[in-house]
């Protein structure tokens, strides 16, 4: 047995293996059928694979599981012999690598967790367990979790590995803008990855190594682990009837010290990776000291697409606190109601006020709090980018909240009383959420700041006892009623300093409590909040939307020298001076808006839930449903489409305004008849044979049904017969086809040049991860997709010339 890993990786630089697949082909494996397969099939193959990366000198080679979780052997009628699989991919990894590491690989499942897709997370967890247990059992030494797009499937899978006391890599793939698929950025993805305990972290695939090295350049930012860069060979050109990678084991060897400076600890490649790159590479990286890195020290929180750092002497936030149902009737029976449009509307209003993150609380007495804690975290996701707090007192709810926000949250909150430190602080660590704590024991509050103090240490000496980072524990010193208790002020503001110059902890302030009972609160709110951010206060909770209450912010931001040059300051009062004149001018004489903008405005903040009544109120109106269609909903659907090109809006969004066009257009369709216009145009969308990819190809399935396509989708792996075959039988004016993978590519070629050979007169748009403008050129496609809505608008653009 090889050792320990962890105990590896501190004292020395490790070299991963590289790519499976381009070795696979070039050891005379032919595209087609389940490669996780082989190693029941051909395990001496496999085996081969892994024996020429342990001899060029990797240390850890990864088992040939990449697709073999039951989701996608389904595909291959092979569920039922995931284990199988899965131990004797782990067995022939291990008879190669002998007394060298074996990580179990694990990668997407191809499907997304609600509310983007239709899965649930537990669900996903289960796949991810199953699979990670196998590998285990097969004789893993560790996980690699590799090429992921969904940063909450990234989190199920790291739980997943993380409860079976193996050490867990975690990597991403991004594009050339540095986000996901669905617009994760490289930090916010590091920040989560992190909190769950991941151990290393990177990404890989999709990027040359320049890529990769600004990708985990920014990662290196925001967190002090290892990291790890698993580059491709450049990125694929076709060259005659091959797919070439085109950097050379010397050219990724040169780049290997700028790697090595930004704190990579594994180095290893992926895709057109071979053994002579890993040899070159590895000769270099072994040769070179890893940098030191020190400690940054903030507290992190994240969403799907940004991210929030605060503490350590970075300016002060905001926590948006006007989610919370006291003493707000109407709030209050919405979320009876099941409703989210008050929490929705609040999400997006905060966002727009300068919160940093939002306060989510759902309690009202006699309702489900964990199935309306699960719908408010999906409201706010959906209509901000904006970390989370989830604030309740319910473990069931808090529970719920973790498993349905993206990113990293913050848990609001516990205490020093025995309950919540032993029910509510072990989910933080699960989970991988930061932790509020309230300086109260099951004393009562303490009257001093020394009493405060006191508890504050025993919250960190509970955290840090089962691996809860001092950088996640921020400390609320409780803001009393002056008008009951008139030294309160003195003591929560004395209580702050004390917690951060004797502990080094973060702190957090609800600050209206402070004035309860008195006249003119936000005066006093306004003053307090200047005084505490004097004091060292890292985080305030209260109202975004109270002008005074957020003048006090900035204002205090510019005096502690928190906010450099005044930018923040005079950036936000241009804004209010630059609306303010012509508002107020606006709000005389506007009208209030009409049925066509609602309908818009729902279209682009994704409003499911209120689609179908606005949809039914313009047919009251009497309005057509085709006016309805073409003046009102389409319009909406192309602002997504500017927001997106804008990147403003991602995938997630996109997705949930198309949910919502399909939900308006069920309602429309008993009321079309035969008044319903032609189709734009007839597309067939196929992802080619040997490929079992297809996120992408679903995507633009559903966005041109919503822009008015006749779409005949034929799935995934498909033969280049059964496409033309379709091709011809509907008539269809366009062919999409789709490929992941480089093996798969060039079937793409194939059918084209079938559908020329017999004269089938159609259009071809080819699309994929792996798929350029330079290879769609070279085999002949008339397009080339690139992103979802940039394809509804090149086919747009290709029938519009074809009947112009």
């Amino acid at each position: 047995m090889p050792g320990d890993f962890l105990s590896a990786l501190k004292q020395r630089p490790l070299l991963f293996d590289g790519a499976t697949g381009t070795m696979l082909q070039r050891l005379g494996l032919k595209p087609g059928g389940c490669p996780d397969e082989l190693s029941l099939k051909n395990p001496e193959l496999v085996k081969k694979v892994h024996s020429l990366y342990i001899e060029i000198g990797s240390d850890i080679v990864t088992t040939n599981t990449f697709g073999a979780n039951r989701l996608k052997l389904k595909e291959y009628a092979l569920e039922g012999r995931l284990n199988e699989i899965n131990i004797a991919a782990a067995k022939c990894a291990r008879q190669a690598a002998g007394n060298k590491f074996v990580a179990g690989g694990l990668g997407p499942t191809g499907s997304f967790i609600e509310p983007v897709g239709d899965m649930e997370f537990d669900a996903i967890l289960e796949v991810y367990t199953e699979q990670a247990n196998a590998l285990k059992q097969g004789g893993a030494d560790l996980f690699i979790i590799e090429t992921m797009m969904d940063i909450k499937e990234m989190k199920a899978a790291i739980i997943a590995c993380k409860s079976t006391g193996l050490p867990v890599v975690a990597t991403m793939t991004f594009d050339e803008t540095m986000r996901t698929v669905l617009g994760t950025p490289p930090e916010s993805f590091a920040i989560m990855a992190e909190s769950l305990g991941a151990d290393c972290i990177g990404a890989n695939c999709s990027l040359g190594i320049e890529g990769i090295y600004k990708a985990l350049s920014a990662m290196s930012r925001v967190v002090d682990i290892p990291l790890i860069a698993q580059p491709n060979a450049g990125l694929p050109v076709l060259k005659g009837t091959e797919t070439v990678f085109p950097a050379s084991p010397e050219d990724m060897a040169a780049y290997v010290p700028k790697l090595v400076e930004i704190g990579v600890k594994i180095l290893g490649g992926c895709c057109g990776t071979t053994p002579d790159h890993i040899k070159k590479m590895g000769d270099v990286f072994k040769s070179l000291k890893p940098a030191e890195r020190k400690p940054h020290g903030f507290t992190a929180l994240s969403g799907r697409t940004s991210y929030t750092l605060f503490g350590a002497g970075l300016p002060a936030i905001v926590i948006g606190e006007r989610i919370n149902p006291t003493g707000r009737k109407v709030l209050a029976q919405e979320i009876k109601e099941g409703k989210t449009t008050g929490i929705r509307n609040e999400a997006r209003q905060q966002t727009e006020a300068g919160a940093h993150a939002l306060d989510v609380n759902v309690g009202v007495p006699g309702i489900d709090e964990v199935e309306a804690m699960r719908k408010a975290v999906f409201a706010v996701n959906e209509n901000t980018s904006l970390p989370i707090v989830i604030d309740s007192s319910s473990p069931e709810a808090v529970i719920a909240g973790l498993k349905a926000c993206d990113g990293k949250p913050l848990i609001n909150s516990i205490s020093g009383e025995e309950k919540k430190l032993s029910t509510i602080m072990p989910l933080a660590k699960e989970y991988g959420a930061a932790l509020l704590g309230l300086t109260l024991d099951d004393d009562g509050i303490p009257e001093t700041a020394e009493g405060r103090l006191k508890v504050a240490e025993k919250i960190l000496n509970r955290a840090t006892k089962i691996g809860i980072r001092k950088e996640d524990l921020v400390i609320d010193c409780l803001a009393m009623t002056v008008s009951a208790a008139p030294l309160s002020a003195i003591e929560t503001l004395k209580a702050i300093r004390l917690i951060k110059e004797e502990l080094g902890l973060a702190t957090v302030l609800g600050v209206s409590n402070i004035s309860f009972g008195l006249p003119a609160r936000e005066v006093i709110n306004s003053n307090f909040l200047t005084m505490a951010l004097a004091a060292g206060l890292d985080c305030s909770i209260i109202n975004p939307n109270n002008k005074a209450m957020m003048d006090a912010y900035h204002a205090s931001l510019v005096l502690l020298n928190k906010d450099i040059r005044a930018e923040r300051y005079i950036k936000r009062h241009q804004a209010m001076a630059a609306q303010s004149a012509p508002q107020e001018a606006a709000q005389v004489q506007a009208a209030p808006a009409g049925i066509a903008d609602k309908l818009k405005r729902a279209v682009i903040q994704g409003d499911e839930e209120n689609i179908t009544s606005l949809v039914d109120e313009a047919l009251k109106e009497g309005w057509d449903p085709i006016k309805v269609s073409n003046d009102a909903l389409v319009p909406g659907l192309e602002e997504v489409g500017r927001l997106f090109a804008a990147n403003k809006y991602y995938l997630p969004q996109v997705m949930l305004s198309a949910e919502t066009m399909k939900k308006a257009f069920a309602r429309l369709k008993s009321e079309f008849g035969e008044r319903k216009g032609p189709a734009i145009a007839k597309v067939l969308l196929a992802t080619v044979e040997g490929d079992i990819h297809d996120i992408g190809k679903n995507i633009v399935s559903t966005l041109l049904e919503n822009h008015g396509f006749d779409v005949i989708d034929l799935g995934k792996n498909v033969p280049s017969s059964k496409i033309i075959e379709e091709a011809v039988k509907h008539n269809v004016d366009i062919v999409g086809l789709s490929a992941l993978m480089t093996t798969t590519v060039l079937e793409m070629d194939k059918v084209i040049k079938e559908l020329k050979e017999r004269g089938i007169k159609t259009m071809t748009i080819v699309g994929g991860a792996v798929v350029t403008k330079e290879f769609s050129e070279k085999i002949g496609a008339d397009e080339y997709g690139g992103d979802a809505l940039s394809a509804i608008e090149k086919m747009k653009k290709m029938v519009k010339a074809v009947k112009a």
